[in-house]
């Protein structure tokens, strides 16, 4: 009935950039259960005072009854006339936990007491306010798609100081998360047999030059485990080599299976992309219409993913 109450009085207005501040006009209050149970005991009190004609029991109803409305001017105010903007989010990968950020800060002297953040069907953070200080308020949301998430409305709200009163405000902030996506499940060999791959490319990875050895990654080759070095301590370890040309590696959603579904073939080529750059090798990009030149480190590695996050999404780059 709270969201039904203010969508009616202020409808959403989009996202905002922040800083919002929260004006008399969009906090609401309403009185909570114990608040009318409350009320309900003021009304007994006062009704049984009358019949018996009961001087101390008009006392303690109107002292009561004061004591009500300065709480519902202190819960009101403990909300009002705070600003929030958002904070930046880094990327996930679908089916994780997104992190936003909302500041949150008191332009004034007053200290605010039990405020809360909370997004639909999600536990609330609550969180106290120092007087002209700021707070950083972290909400962990689960994603479950890729592409850009934007979490929408959510509600900042307070019952301090006795609970009887609860004032909220809605409030849509510019926050957006990009999802990765999903990285296929299991062992996913890397292309790396495949040569030609169009215009001359060559996608074999160099193996002149025996480099070490490293931890073995989910999607190595099995020909790259060092089996004698597994065999002697149990650890399963990935031979490197050191190559030039050979070490370039196109990742190409034509190599994928088109059975495999649109989504599927992505979260493929997430795992190539992941096993690649732990690999250290160097990788490039190729989707239906965009192609991302061979590169390596963890800003290409991101580049890549992001592309993946934003193919054929209605947002893009």
């Amino acid at each position: 009935m709270r969201e039904r109450i203010g969508d009616w009085i202020s409808p959403p207005r989009g996202p905002e950039s922040g800083p919002v501040e929260l004006t008399q006009r969009r906090v609401y209050i309403l009185p909570t259960g114990t608040g009318v149970l409350f009320a309900g005991t003021l009304v007994l009190m006062l009704i049984g005072s009358i019949n018996y004609n009961l001087s101390l029991g008009y006392g303690l109803t109107f002292l009561l009854a004061g004591t009500g409305v300065v709480t519902m001017l202190h819960t009101w105010r403990n909300l009002a006339h705070v600003q929030l903007r958002p904070g930046k989010s880094m990327p996930v990968f679908a089916g994780d936990r997104a992190r936003f950020v909302v500041f949150v800060s008191d332009p004034g002297r007053l200290t605010r007491i039990g405020l809360a953040v909370q997004f639909a069907g999600q536990q609330a953070a609550f969180f106290d306010l120092p007087a002209a200080g700021e707070t950083a308020v972290r909400i962990r949301l689960p994603v479950t798609r890729r592409g850009v998430y934007r979490p929408g409305r959510f509600r900042i709200f307070t019952t301090y100081p006795l609970g009887l009163f609860y004032a909220w405000a809605n409030v849509e902030l510019d926050l957006f998360c990009l999802v990765y996506p999903a990285p296929e499940a299991g062992v996913v060999p890397l292309p790396e047999e495949r040569a030609g791959a169009g215009q001359g490319v060559v996608s074999t990875r160099g193996e002149e030059d025996f480099a070490g050895l490293r931890p073995y990654h989910i999607g190595d080759s099995t020909r790259r485990i060092a089996w004698k070095a597994v065999a002697r301590s149990g650890i399963f370890v990935t031979k490197q080599f050191a190559g030039s040309a050979g070490a370039d590696l196109w990742l190409d959603l034509a190599d994928t299976p088109a059975s495999l579904g649109l989504e599927a073939r992505l979260s493929r080529l997430a795992r190539w992309v992941i096993d690649a750059d732990a690999c250290g090798a160097r990788y490039g990009l190729r989707l239906a219409g965009k192609e991302i030149d061979l590169g390596a480190g963890e800003g290409h590695r991101a580049h890549c993913l992001g592309a993946l996050a934003l193919f054929q999404s209605s947002e893009r780059e």
